[in-house]
């Protein structure tokens, strides 16, 4: 084989290599997408059960202190 047709082989390689590794981080960016939705779903639920809790108690939640304190 020639100098020229071994460097395209090399560069074939690392293509491939390449698109092997952007398809594994765009799959892994995916999976993290949704998990982070997930949170942020979580976080508002926590958020807005917080809320209800301190409406109900006169407005303060229950492991505060008193302002006695």
């Amino acid at each position: 084989m020639s100098n020229t047709e071994d460097r395209f082989i090399d560069i074939e390689i690392k293509l491939a290599y390449a698109e092997d590794m952007v398809d594994s981080l765009s799959q892994r960016i995916h999976e993290q997408q949704q998990q982070i939705g997930k949170l942020e779903q979580m976080c508002a639920s926590l958020l807005q059960h917080i809320r209800n809790l301190a409406q109900n108690n006169g407005g303060q939640l229950p492991h505060e202190r008193p302002p006695h304190y």
